[in-house]
């Protein structure tokens, strides 16, 4: 796993200025600007702190997965507990379960003074891949 190289966790991550700092089998972390992920009163988006939720946690499962199995994921769970205006939202993965056939994540988002913003919770399913499994980039 200290090959793997991260260059985009995908376009919907990529348009929300999500970056993936560490990815090991312990944690994965990343940062998410609120400037362009705000809702129409100033705040950041609940939905913006799902896709970076999301976004953290399906790299983790990735570097899970079983050979010749992708993650897809089927619960997505998110508490929204602290407002956020401007700034920088950062987020930590880390496994909750990991078997063979699924995964679960916690994934704790906090502001740049470490306040906790948002609890979410992951889980994935290990599927067949469709074909060879391609690298994440």
């Amino acid at each position: 796993m200290t090959n793997l190289t991260v260059r985009s966790a995908g376009e919907l991550a990529a348009k929300m200025g999500i970056t993936v700092s560490e990815w090991t089998a312990e944690r994965t972390a990343g940062s998410m600007p609120v400037e362009g992920n705000r809702q129409p009163y100033g705040l950041l988006h609940g939905g913006a702190s799902a896709v970076l939720a999301e976004t953290l946690a399906s790299v983790h499962a990735a570097l899970l997965a079983p050979d010749g199995k992708v993650p897809v994921g089927t619960d997505l769970n998110c508490t929204h507990h602290r407002a956020m205006t401007s700034g920088t939202v950062h987020g930590v993965s880390t496994v909750a379960h990991a078997g063979r056939s699924m995964a679960s994540f916690e994934i704790v988002l906090t502001d740049e003074a470490g306040r906790r913003t948002c609890t979410s919770r992951l889980s994935c399913a290990f599927i067949d891949a469709r074909g060879p499994v391609p690298p994440l980039q």
